[in-house]
């Protein structure tokens, strides 16, 4: 039970890193209040600028791969917990890192939609899944223009691509299933500008507005 709650606890922390929140800062933004009000990749893009939205991108994907990839093992090491169980810590390692990062204790519990934290965890737990929702991610892009489509198709076909792939298991399955499902959620503001016509796409100036709620 040690190595469960350590497990829990350090990649929440982990996940929990206000990435966009901190860049911005840096830059005397608090991006809370301009654009989308997200503190995400894309938004970050969007009112930083494109070094500083990759830079918040792979950072988030970073903390939920080094949580599945990195604190796992470590974990294992010092509870002496047997190596069969590392498969169920490593996805219950990219739950809470995900969860760290969409629902963070650093600002008031309110975080990012997930998308890159949930792909960098998965990179590590199901790769060739990550390769297939990446594809949809692209696809939908290139056809809509609009970021928040393709992070919708990725959120769905991450999912469908862990239950195809014959060597996941039933509990992966049903976590991928959750997190996707999630994701949608969190994309509930996106998916309402979508339908007003007010979304923004690739290639349109944003304006540094008041946050969107």
């Amino acid at each position: 039970m040690l190595a469960y709650i350590l497990i829990v606890v350090a990649a929440y922390l982990l996940g929990s890193i206000p990435t966009g929140y901190l860049v911005a800062r840096a830059k005397g933004i608090d991006i809370r209040k301009v654009g989308s009000g997200n503190i995400g990749a894309t938004n970050a893009m969007r009112v930083l600028g494109k070094p500083a939205g990759i830079t918040v991108l792979l950072v988030d994907a970073l903390k939920g791969y080094a949580a599945v990839a990195w604190l796992c093992p470590v974990v294992i090491e010092l509870s002496g917990r047997p190596d069969t169980e590392i498969e169920t810590l490593r996805i219950i390692a990219g739950i809470a890192a995900v969860l760290g990062h969409n629902y963070t204790c650093w600002l008031k519990f309110k975080g990012g939609k997930g998308v890159a934290t949930n792909g960098g965890a998965y990179l590590a737990l199901a790769p060739l899944a990550v390769g297939i929702a990446l594809a949809a991610f692209i696809l939908a892009v290139l056809l809509t223009r609009y970021v928040s489509i393709g992070s919708i198709a990725a959120a769905i076909a991450l999912p469908v691509a862990v239950w195809w792939l014959p060597e996941h298991n039933l509990f992966l399955g049903l976590v991928t299933t959750a997190l996707g499902a999630m994701a949608v959620y969190k994309h509930k503001s996106n998916i309402k500008r979508l339908m007003a016509g007010t979304e923004s796409r690739i290639g349109k100036k944003p304006e540094i507005q008041e946050a969107t709620k």
